[in-house]
């Protein structure tokens, strides 16, 4: 198993809260993206090094044009990954049946765009994790296309880079540096055993003031 796999499970085990408690009290602002970003599925936790996608509206471009860039991100996403796509757009869907099935086939985690989604009954049976800001029948053909792959992005006020990892669950989704995402784990790691040892000493009657000031955390 590769660092990329054993880090992507370990994240996958966390959750968004404890992730943002973390990284905040490590002074790492700007970390959780747009709250209108939301899952179809809220019962699923994503999690992985991210894939960055970035395009723009591009109204009267051909068909052929159109999905020649989307097909060619298709081919060029990077297995293990979640893709993340700065979309630019508030009405045009940049998810849909066939793209989440190509996706899932070959090994993209999941997909998280400020865009839109349609189709998403399909996209929710067959398990494709996926994060957006709105539903509409409306794709990118004669709309919409691809610019850049695998280059910095933004998110509200969130900067996204390729090696960068997210972790996106029923409360939000939020950014982890590729470069400090070892430590981040652990650290959440131990954030989430303290706050099992306060679940429990409340559970047995302990005074949640002395609950806090014995572990520190609540």
């Amino acid at each position: 198993m590769d660092d990329h796999k054993q880090l992507t499970a370990r994240l996958r085990k966390c959750y968004s809260g404890a992730v943002y408690d973390t990284l905040r009290e490590r002074g790492f602002e700007h970390c959780v993206l747009p709250s209108d970003i939301r899952p179809i599925d809220d019962t699923q936790v994503l999690a992985g090094p991210v894939f960055t996608v970035s395009g723009s509206a591009k109204p009267g471009i051909s068909e052929g044009d159109a999905l020649l860039a989307w097909t060619e991100f298709l081919s060029a996403a990077s297995n293990g990954h979640v893709v993340v796509c700065a979309g630019q757009t508030n009405d045009i869907a940049l998810m849909g049946e066939l793209s989440a099935e190509t996706l899932q086939a070959r090994g993209i985690l999941g997909y998280v765009t400020d865009g839109g989604c349609r189709d998403a009954d399909f996209i929710r049976k067959i398990g494709f994790q996926t994060f957006h800001r709105f539903y509409t029948p409306r794709d990118v053909v004669g709309a919409w296309s691809v610019d850049e792959m695998q280059k910095p992005i933004k998110m509200g006020d969130v900067d996204i880079a390729p090696g960068d990892y997210l972790i996106a669950d029923i409360d939000g989704a939020v950014l982890i540096p590729g470069g400090h995402i070892a430590e981040i784990i652990t650290a959440c790691e131990e954030v989430m055993r303290t706050e099992n040892q306060v679940r429990t000493a409340i559970r047995s009657g302990v005074d949640p003031k002395e609950a806090y000031l014995k572990y520190g955390r609540f």
